[in-house]
């Protein structure tokens, strides 16, 4: 990464005991699903899939918010998360799975207005968690999501898919 710094790793996590089938991906420790490395819409496609229960519908909102308010973005799954960027810039966005929400990541998000609710230990990380039964305001989603991709510049460059 630019800078020799990871904002977006997060912790090592160990896999459940349950056994996942040949077309099912093992679920990580708070049912993030552990899905290979790729770039494009295919893997991250593959990660909303295996997202469980209503986590799943909660990733295809967000794909979908993000995608509209970016048009061309750019996709991959880095660390069994999805990551959204700008092509030639870097990236400004992930998502992750844990037992009780869904956490959105802007890695610029200091820079927001007004500022996503999460802090993190990172100065320029901010966090958005979205639970089960949260209301979604995807007009401040979007507006974030619009802002960040501004801010893509200085996060880990992305290259060409």
């Amino acid at each position: 990464m630019a800078g020799g710094t990871s904002t977006t790793a997060g912790k090592v996590t160990k896999k459940t005991a349950a056994k996942p089938t040949a077309a099912e991906p093992t679920l990580l420790s708070g049912g993030n699903p552990q899905i290979a490395k790729g770039y494009g819409d295919a893997p991250v496609q593959a990660y909303i899939s295996a997202m469980p229960g209503w986590k799943s519908d909660i990733g295809r909102r967000l794909d979908a918010l993000i995608t509209h308010a970016v048009p061309g973005v750019s996709k991959a799954v880095k660390w069994n998360s999805p990551f959204y960027g700008m092509e030639g810039q870097g990236w400004f966005l992930g998502i992750h799975c844990f037992t009780n929400y869904v956490k959105v990541a802007f890695f610029k998000g200091s820079a927001l207005n007004p500022l996503p609710p999460g802090a993190s230990k990172q100065k320029e990380v901010r966090y958005l968690d979205i639970r089960e039964d949260d209301p979604i305001d995807e007009a401040q989603i979007a507006s974030w999501v619009e802002q960040a991709s501004q801010f893509a510049n200085g996060c880990e460059r992305v290259e060409a898919e």
